[in-house]
């Protein structure tokens, strides 16, 4: 399976190949601010499944396992379309929305769930 996630302007792209690692939903105030929702949904593939192809800028953070994310954004419509996460070497995260129609199936897990808005309910896929 290859699929390709783009930003709002699609000048920034990642394609990736095979089924993800995992999809996980995140419900830390790090993932909402970046998001501008409630919470972000995370695509993990091996980073060598996946072509990053287009320009970014990259905004690094220390997340809350202390570790640091180097999030690629579009310089031009300011989407995040993926990151590196320090705590899982040798994975990149894919922002879900980013694949449109042709996503992979929802998160599998939740991560940082106490932080989760009483009013937010997913469904979590079997995995």
């Amino acid at each position: 399976m290859e699929r390709t996630a783009s930003c709002s302007c699609g000048r920034l792209r990642i394609r990736t190949v095979g089924e993800p690692a995992k999809v996980s939903a995140c419900h830390c105030l790090a993932c909402r601010l970046r998001t501008g929702s409630a919470f972000g949904v995370a695509v993990f593939y091996n980073s060598d499944a996946t072509e990053p192809s287009g320009a970014s800028t990259i905004y690094r953070r220390q997340g809350e396992s202390g570790h640091s994310l180097d999030f690629h954004f579009c310089p031009t419509c300011g989407s995040t379309v993926f990151w590196y996460p320090a705590f899982r070497p040798g994975l990149v995260a894919v922002a879900h929305g980013g694949f449109g129609a042709d996503a992979p199936a929802g998160p599998s897990q939740a991560a940082y769930d106490e932080h989760r808005h009483d009013w937010v309910t997913i469904g979590l896929a079997p995995g």
